[in-house]
């Protein structure tokens, strides 16, 4: 209960994902989250071997006292031969590596096109892993490729903004939201109720996935953090914030301090207005 009788509001976690240190290693990200108060963690499994090895990841969570509050699969293209080749296994090993550490959601992307039996079977696939353990797994949405005069190349099935997916769990993308050129804000409302994750990034319309610092861009990254805390929203935020153009380890720091504190200052705006 607050000073004013009004029922307190539990605000999200706000975790700091490993890719956002990078090209520092995943036990940097540790040593960050703790020296700037993040929540936690969100684990991306890359070709850093240390992402990796689960028991190596638990002792840093030890170590910090930071949590791991959410895995990420090694689903992009730069980490396609991590954990093997094969699609599902490699959910498999995310879901394992999840329940290990304490981590209550997988994310992972829609299938590509050329992925056809995996396509196929991906809906009801997630469906039934779902069905055999408490851990989510938030499909997130994507951008679309653009060709020659602007024309839209979608290299997911069924789609990149996964409007047309019936998927039980969405991770909402804020940066490609900007890449796709649509507001994150009409995603959101598209989502509804399966909004079970947040990827918090800026980014300004480019073609590039440029995952800035929020507030940098065009996405109205405040009003998506106030939207989420007014509906009561109770997952967690994870700033996944390009870090690489940083010239210091300082300077990396300074932008995950700010990132920080602009969603920490927005999911507190509804409870002072």
């Amino acid at each position: 209960m607050t000073d004013d009788g009004r029922l307190a509001r539990r605000a999200p976690k706000i975790a700091l994902s490993t890719s956002s240190v990078w090209p520092e290693p995943t036990a940097v990200a540790f040593e960050i989250a703790e020296r700037l108060g993040y929540d936690g963690v969100e684990l991306m499994v890359s070709g850093d071997p240390l992402s990796q090895d689960t028991d190596t990841v638990q002792r840093l969570v030890d170590y910090h006292r930071i949590p791991v509050l959410s895995v990420h699969s090694p689903c992009l293209l730069i980490s396609q031969r991590v954990w093997g080749v094969e699609p599902w296994a490699k959910l498999m090993r995310s879901q394992i590596a999840a329940e290990r550490l304490g981590a209550k959601v997988v994310v992972t992307h829609p299938p590509f096109r050329w992925q056809r039996s995996y396509a196929r079977g991906f809906a009801k696939g997630i469906e039934r892993m779902h069905d055999e353990t408490d851990v989510v797994f938030a499909v997130e949405n994507m951008f679309p490729q653009r060709g020659p005069g602007g024309v839209e190349l979608s290299t997911y099935s069924p789609s990149w903004s996964l409007r047309e997916a019936d998927y039980p769990h969405i991770t909402l993308d804020v940066s490609h939201a900007a890449v796709a050129q649509v507001s994150a804000l009409e995603l959101m409302d598209a989502y509804g109720d399966r909004l079970a994750h947040v990827h918090l990034a800026d980014g300004s319309g480019s073609r590039n996935d440029e995952h800035l610092v929020p507030g940098r861009g065009t996405q109205p990254c405040a009003q998506v953090l106030e939207g989420l805390a007014r509906t009561g929203y109770g997952g967690v935020v994870v700033l996944e914030v390009n870090t690489r153009r940083a010239a210091t380890h300082e300077e990396r720091v300074a932008d995950l301090a700010e990132s920080l504190a602009f969603t920490r200052r927005a999911l507190g705006a509804v409870d002072a207005a």
